[in-house]
């Protein structure tokens, strides 16, 4: 689980950014520095331009210089305008564009992982490494990449001019900024910690929301509002608590900074004005230093507070490179080729899978499914019906033995020429917030009008949806919640029939419905069956009777095999849960 990852060092982190995101954007960076150095060449002027300003308007009283030296300050104010102006919209390109990437790589490396990622972790905590890690980045790269970079360029052009005017004033002004360096360097490791716990935290909660508010009919029908209101309570506490605490850090910095420099702007006073009265150095000099590091503690003041930023960036950094670091193990071999399909027969030789050391699979099963054949799983939960399914779509794995199609192994075949090949109809329903049109067609997004109205009379869905309010462009809602569960199975069955895959899954497509829309999706997926091999999983065994195989698994193991008639006769496993349907079904009557 992603939980368990290690942090990645801080250096570690800086340097991949730059390397896999920062560093493709070299063009925008050179421009952006270019602005930089006349933003640090126009702010040191400023500092500089003290000394003539004082010697010669003020003690000297060049009448000349009152006009000049005001056009030089107008100038440097133009220069550092545009560079400003230039540096920041070329550092926001970079920083937004790194974030848009992260996000679609992120994006990316999560459709491509293997289905057991997303069964490790609620899609809240996933949803929140492109919402709460992704804005915090967002957050920090904008205002660190803008403000460092700047404030370190100005910071080099104001400590030179601070050396050009004296260099022993210059030190006695930064002897004590070396000793801010620990408690700076600590309160940002401290920030880091906070952050990444905010983060978690956050993760939680977005899961903790998600779950409440899928399960609000839930929620309510057991009248369980003021427990889930107390469970939000408990998590935002924690929040504000981080929050707080991250506040008191971020607050530290500034204080720190502001003392040292007062204990510096004192002792250069003394020493500089000492200096001044002994005629050792002009007037216009010392206030032309005196400037200068009074603008020298504006980037490094600056520097100390974007270096916490920088933390709780780098910590949304580890997560969002945890994720990224977890590769797929459901994946084409090197030398994979397309599934080629003749006939469409399935076989499974000795097939070992277990999802974990205690967790439910199959073992050591030995079925086939003969082309163009009805083949019906039956069995308790649990059994492992739905997991041979898993298998056959490479959703998983095997551990031992092999899973071939048409004499092919499907670990030997590409992803996309298996998985297209296959068409599934699963009890779990999931439509898209959308249009009925675009939830039939993501079976083939190139389907014709006609394709689609096709495939949709063939499911049984046509006359529904021509008396919905707009027909094929109404909006289903998210997870299609304003059709009904007939429905809604019956556009899913549309789907399938317009992909038209050779090899049909169906999961008990049938068993959360009611008898009437059960006898609709039924007579849809007569249809889809013909000329099909299909597998199908069914609740209702009167359902399977026509199947041309029934294999009978329990505790992951086939026990018995045969065709409907052939079974009853045996007086076994099969024959006891077809009774006993038989029996409830009489009951209920």
């Amino acid at each position: 689980m992603m939980a368990s990852y290690n942090q990645y060092r801080s250096r570690d982190l800086l340097k991949r950014l730059l390397k896999e995101y920062v560093l493709k954007h070299k063009r925008r960076l050179t421009m952006a520095a270019g602005c930089m150095l006349l933003v640090a060449g126009s702010t040191a002027a400023n500092a500089w331009v003290m000394q003539p300003v004082l010697d010669e308007i003020f003690v000297k009283r060049d009448a000349s210089m009152l006009t000049i030296i005001p056009l030089f300050i107008m100038l440097i104010a133009v220069i550092g305008a545009a560079g400003n102006y230039g540096q920041t919209i070329m550092m926001r390109y970079v920083g937004q564009r790194v974030i848009a990437d992260m996000q679609l790589d992120l994006f990316a490396h999560l459709m491509r992982a293997d289905l057991g990622t997303f069964h490790d972790q609620a899609s809240g905590r996933l949803i929140s490494r492109f919402t709460n890690d992704i804005n915090m980045m967002r957050h920090s790269i904008s205002n660190v990449m803008t403000g460092l970079a700047r404030e370190m360029v100005t910071l080099v052009f104001l400590i030179a001019l601070m050396f050009y005017q004296s260099w022993e004033l210059s030190i006695i002004a930064l002897i004590g900024f070396p000793l801010a360096v620990f408690p700076i360097a600590r309160l940002g490791r401290r920030m880091r910690k906070i952050s990444d716990g905010t983060q978690t935290e956050l993760g939680e909660f977005t899961a903790q929301l998600d779950e409440s508010f899928q399960g609000a009919r839930v929620v309510k029908a057991y009248g369980r509002e003021a427990f889930e209101l107390e469970r939000a309570s408990s998590a935002i506490e924690r929040l504000f608590r981080l929050y707080f605490k991250a506040a008191r850090v971020q607050a530290v910095a500034a204080p720190i900074m502001e003392m040292l420099g007062g204990i510096a702007i004192a002792l250069v006073i003394w020493y500089g004005g000492y200096k001044v009265m002994n005629g050792v150095t002009t007037p216009g000099a010392f206030f032309s230093f005196i400037t200068a590091m009074l603008m020298v503690y504006r980037p490094i003041k600056s520097m100390a507070s974007l270096n916490t930023n920088l933390q709780e960036g780098l910590a949304a950094a580890n997560r969002f490179f945890q994720v990224m670091d977890v590769e797929e193990s459901i994946k084409d071999a090197p030398d994979a080729q397309p599934l080629e399909i003749d006939k469409g027969q399935i076989l499974f030789e000795s097939v070992k899978f277990r999802y974990g050391q205690d967790s439910g699979g199959v073992e050591h099963i030995t079925l086939n499914v003969p082309a163009g054949a009805k083949v019906a799983l039956v069995g308790a939960s649990g059994s492992g019906k739905s997991t041979i399914m898993n298998l056959i779509l490479r959703f998983y794995d095997v551990e031992d033995g092999a899973i071939s199609i048409d004499g092919q192994d499907i670990r030997n075949v590409t992803l996309a020429s298996l998985r297209s090949s296959i068409a599934l109809v699963s009890q779990d329903v999931v439509l898209f917030e959308g249009s009925v049109r675009a939830n039939i067609a993501y079976g083939k997004f190139d389907a014709t009008e006609d394709d689609i109205i096709r495939a949709a009379t063939q499911a049984d869905a046509h006359e529904f949806i021509s008396q919905l309010p707009t027909g094929y462009e109404t909006l289903i809602g998210p997870h299609g919640v304003k059709l009904s569960g007939g429905q809604r199975q019956r556009l899913s069955i549309a789907r399938a029939m317009l992909k038209n895959a050779p090899i049909l899954l169906l999961d008990e497509a049938t068993s959360a419905l009611d008898s009437q829309s059960e006898r609709s999706v039924q007579r849809a997926l007569d249809i889809l069956m013909q000329q099909r091999t299909t597998i199908m999983i069914a609740h209702r065994l009167s359902t399977i009777a026509h199947a041309d195989i029934i294999y009978v698994i329990e505790q992951g193991k086939i026990i018995e095999s045969g065709t409907h008639s052939s079974l009853m006769e045996r007086a076994g496993r099969y024959r006891d849960l077809h009774t006993m349907q038989f029996s409830e079904t009489i009951s209920e009557a």
